[in-house]
């Protein structure tokens, strides 16, 4: 096939060229792709319909616009504030009063409000919700509000993004919001006006007595059922689920449930822990199972859409750190479980950490790919664990692909605790980030920092060691990795091109105790006086020698690691030490182009790396971390665009001086 567009303008000779592509792949015969097609075929994919850009999650774009050539080039294209007092028509004054409220309390919430927000993009519009409680839809190649819906007064949207559903016949495509209330909300794509059939007048309320208890709601009456993470658009249905609390143990349930696009019925729901029999249910001790909180999915979703399997990524049972009330393995707590998509009904499951005391649970949304061996293709799903550990399963059956081995980890000190003696490990890749730590392994950087550590260290008498270190008993605990782990919810991100998975991996630890909580109370133990970060008291510098952050590339098809870049900056280091990596929240996106995409990091910087070789190619100065996952697509200027939500805040703890969605693009011809 020749095609003649010498005349053409380049705007339009681009996206001609895109969609006779989408055409002759279709044909008789065919024009061979520029790469391998992911699960959910949507070619040209110009556009970022769901979080992970498909339902298998795997955040690949097939824009190439932008590539290693021509990245260090980006320039700002536009910038959306969300906080209402802000915007492209601000005044000076506007700017003085954020620069106060910077400079006087960083981290006021009235002012200034942190998001985690992944922005959609459909036919040629762009969506997002704001931490004030506003749902925008803006044109994606200036970022101008189209219009605007404002939740009622209270109502915060879920913190990192909305999920759009088409729609059927004549009715109306569908913004579906997730709440921090416990609600979810469908608005018109067009007008984001409520849609009057779905729920109650558009809003359909979750915490329903079959999931939420009365009598386990804290003393003001709140459940602390919430959804946090978008919901996910399977055929007609969309499916839900929320973080149900991590402390006290009893409370709400975490149940996935299904409901019609369209009214807000439910179709389907899936109980995790069933208190009666089923998978899992003899791994509990007897009577520990009864409204157990923490087993839920606060984090993604993903779906194989050619096999309509569901795959959902479970959290640890509360509380996360104690589990004397609840003895034994805890499946499918802290397991990857695989439903029929159409009717909720269970699969397999895979538990990556056994009775879980660490705060290790499963955030991630799993990643969907074939993995290529001696000319077979494995249906393959990848799910990435707060302990750095990569398990990369057969996503219809769930047995490992690379092999699977228990081996031993240290006993608890807890009265009464047993923890599990062995813990799963794949046998490749190795762990991406640090399981443990000794006083060898002590950051050296400068001899103040390698002081301050030392005395701290020495002051609490701290215990460590690792993998899998349980919280000491009256003595403060060095565990490997933190809380929010070496990854967290944002998983990873696959180029089917390199046929790499890309990881972005925290080096950090936590320091930890139990000690005897005061009688009454919901335990017999609460955390001890010294908790936070494994940092020098005072300033964000971990005590362990760097990296703290790195993105790390995986070979898909071996299992191997193929490389390893630096992921961040330290800026209160001096010159020439400050290469140490910074720990990150937010995950990575790759590109048709040979990209990398990624913030995350808490030094405010947004950056693109080489695919192939882990090169940094370009980096940007942001006002705020941005602990979100970027996006990329194509404008009906026929320019490649990438944006990411700015704002700081998060797990990280940083000061949150942002409200920004910015865009790049390169400079117009």
């Amino acid at each position: 096939m020749q095609i003649e567009l010498t005349h053409m303008p380049k705007n339009l000779c681009i996206l001609s060229i895109l969609t006779l592509c989408a055409a002759c792949i279709q044909a008789d015969n065919p024009v061979p792709a520029r790469a391998p097609l992911p699960l959910e075929v949507q070619d040209p994919r110009i556009d970022w319909p769901t979080y992970g850009q498909d339902r298998g999650g795997q955040r690949f774009s097939t824009l190439d616009q932008i590539h290693t050539g021509n990245v260090a080039n980006l320039e700002v294209a536009w910038e959306y504030h969300m906080r209402p007092t802000a915007g492209a028509a601000s005044t000076d004054a506007d700017e003085q009063t954020r620069d106060e409220v910077r400079r006087s309390n960083p981290f006021n919430l009235n002012e200034f409000r942190s998001s985690q927000q992944t922005p959609l993009v459909v036919d040629d519009r762009i969506y997002f919700a704001t931490p004030w409680g506003k749902v925008v839809a803006a044109d994606p190649t200036s970022g101008e509000e189209i219009w605007v819906h404002q939740l009622p007064e209270g109502v915060t949207p879920a913190r990192r993004g909305l999920e759009y559903w088409p729609g059927e016949n004549s009715r109306d495509a569908t913004i579906f919001v997730g709440t921090e209330s416990g609600t979810l909300v469908a608005l018109s794509a067009e007008s984001g006006r409520a849609v009057a059939s779905f729920g109650e007048s558009g809003t359909l309320n979750l915490a329903t007595p079959d999931v939420v208890n009365p009598d386990f709601a804290s003393p003001s009456g709140i459940s602390r059922y919430r959804v946090s993470s978008p919901p996910l658009v399977f055929k007609n249905r969309i499916i839900t689920g929320a973080a149900n609390g991590e402390y006290p143990p009893r409370g709400a349930r975490g149940d996935i449930r299904a409901w019609d696009a369209r009214t807000g019925e439910l179709v389907w729901q899936y109980r995790p822990v069933p208190e009666n029999g089923g998978p899992g249910f003899d791994t509990w001790a007897e009577g520990s199972l009864e409204w157990r909180r923490g087993v839920c999915v606060w984090g993604l979703m993903t779906a194989d859409v050619e096999n309509e399997i569901l795959y959902l990524p479970f959290g640890s049972p509360a509380w996360d750190r104690y589990g004397v009330d609840r003895l034994g393995k805890n499946e499918p707590a802290t397991s990857l479980v695989a439903v029929d998509a159409n009717t909720g009904e269970y699969l397999w499951h895979f538990q990556t950490v056994h009775h879980d005391i660490w705060d290790y649970d499963l955030t991630a949304p799993p990643t969907l790919f074939d993995v290529r061996r001696d000319g077979e293709a494995i249906p393959a799903v990848a799910i990435i664990t707060k302990a750095s550990l990569l398990f990369v399963l057969n996503r219809l059956t769930g047995e490992p692909i690379f092999g699977v081995e228990e081996r031993p980890v240290p006993t608890s000190s807890i009265p009464g605790e047993e923890a599990w003696p062995t813990q799963p490990y794949p046998v490749v890749p190795p762990p991406l980030g640090r399981m443990s730590f000794t006083l060898d392994e002590i950051a050296t950087l400068t001899p103040e920092h390698t002081q301050a550590c030392l005395d701290w260290i020495v002051e609490h008498n701290m215990v460590m060691g690792g993998p899998y270190l349980p919280p000491g008993y009256n003595r403060t605990t060095v565990l490997f990795p933190s809380f929010i782990g070496g990854s967290n919810y944002h998983g990873v991100a696959f180029n089917p091109q390199t046929r790499f998975l890309y990881a972005n991996i925290s080096g950090i630890g936590q320091v930890y105790s139990l000690v005897d909580a005061p009688e009454g109370g919901a335990l017999p133990v609460q955390s001890g006086p010294v908790s936070g970060r494994f940092f020098q008291p005072g300033t964000r510098l971990p005590c362990n020698e760097p990296p703290w952050g790195e993105l790390v590339a995986i070979d898909v098809d071996t299992g191997e690691i193929e490389w390893r870049s630096i992921l961040g900056i330290t800026d209160e280091l001096p010159e020439g030490l400050r290469r140490t990596g910074r720990p990150s929240l937010g995950g990575a996106i790759t590109t048709a182009g040979g990209l990398v995409f990624i913030g995350g990091t808490d030094d405010s910087r947004f950056r693109a790396f080489n695919a192939a070789s882990g090169d940094m190619l370009w980096e940007t100065r942001l006002e705020a971390p941005a602990n979100a996952t970027p996006i990329t697509y194509l404008g009906s200027d026929g320019r490649q665009y990438v944006v990411i939500v700015a704002t700081g805040g998060s797990l990280l703890r940083t000061a949150i001086t942002g409200d920004s969605v910015i865009a790049w693009a390169l400079p117009p011809l």
